[in-house]
């Protein structure tokens, strides 16, 4: 039996509903513990996955921020704008993609000042120390080895990415209230976007998981996650709750008259 566009919508708006909005940090925080376990004391043979170069690493999660803000930028102020009737009220909420890029930025820095500050340059034949190289980027300039505290920049920003989305995408449980409905075409447009997003959110939970089980070590991995889940929980948690900050997702509870 064929699925319309709006059933499979309204199935997906379904399992958000249910569990996945309330338990996607858990989940995360659950995959990096069981598959740095798994790589500790039963490593999976290698696959496909096991490849840096896989496609979806190339191509997608190499610019996982990209892709995400890409999507979320047109779906936030369509949908945001359609449940308020306020122009000014969906690009305020526009803001918090400003936000993201700052903890993209800033979070990727930390990681590598603190490479940097714990490393040393190895030549990468045969391990010896080559106390001439001081940093990271002169090292790896001359085709060697620097060997330092690699906090997963995968684990941040895939979890960070799938948490936002998770946050954003809730919206759609309050459009179907509305009582004027967008036109046909933004309809399709709006759902469009939103099942995008969903195929995003599934693509990052997976390359997260095959992080977990194929690359670094546990700290690095925890210590990673933490820095995706920490900002998620601080901004959609507690400071968009707050008057002056990007705003929650709006709720037709609080639509303005």
């Amino acid at each position: 039996m064929k699925m319309s566009l709006d059933e499979f919508v309204g199935l997906v708006m379904a399992l958000h509903r249910d569990w996945l909005r309330r338990y996607l940090a858990l989940l995360l925080g659950l995959i990096t513990l069981g598959g740095s376990v798994l790589k500790a004391t039963q490593p999976l043979a290698e696959s496909y996955f096991s490849n840096r170069r896989n496609v979806l690493n190339v191509y997608f999660v190499k610019f996982s921020w990209g892709w995400t803000v890409g999507l979320l930028l047109p779906f936030i102020f369509t949908s945001n704008y359609f449940v308020q009737r306020d122009v000014l009220f969906a690009v305020r909420r526009l803001t918090s993609c400003v936000v993201g890029t700052a903890v993209w930025f800033l979070s990727t820095r930390i990681f590598h000042v603190i490479e940097n500050f714990t490393g040393e340059c190895y030549e990468s034949q045969n391990m010896t120390i080559l106390h001439e190289f001081e940093n990271l980027h002169a090292c790896k300039k001359q085709g060697h080895l620097w060997l330092g505290f690699d906090i997963s920049g995968h684990c941040f920003l895939l979890s960070y990415c799938a948490l936002m989305i998770i946050e954003e995408i809730a919206v759609m449980n309050e459009l179907h209230k509305v009582e004027q409905k967008p036109g046909k075409a933004t309809a399709t447009i709006i759902k469009s976007l939103f099942i995008a997003l969903n195929a995003l959110l599934l693509l990052w939970v997976w390359m997260f998981f095959c992080t977990a089980v194929y690359f670094h070590d546990m700290p690095h991995k925890f210590i990673g996650t933490i820095f995706g889940i920490s900002p998620w929980y601080g901004t959609y948690r507690f400071w968009y709750k707050k008057p002056f900050s990007p705003g929650l997702p709006p709720e037709i509870g609080n639509k303005k008259e």
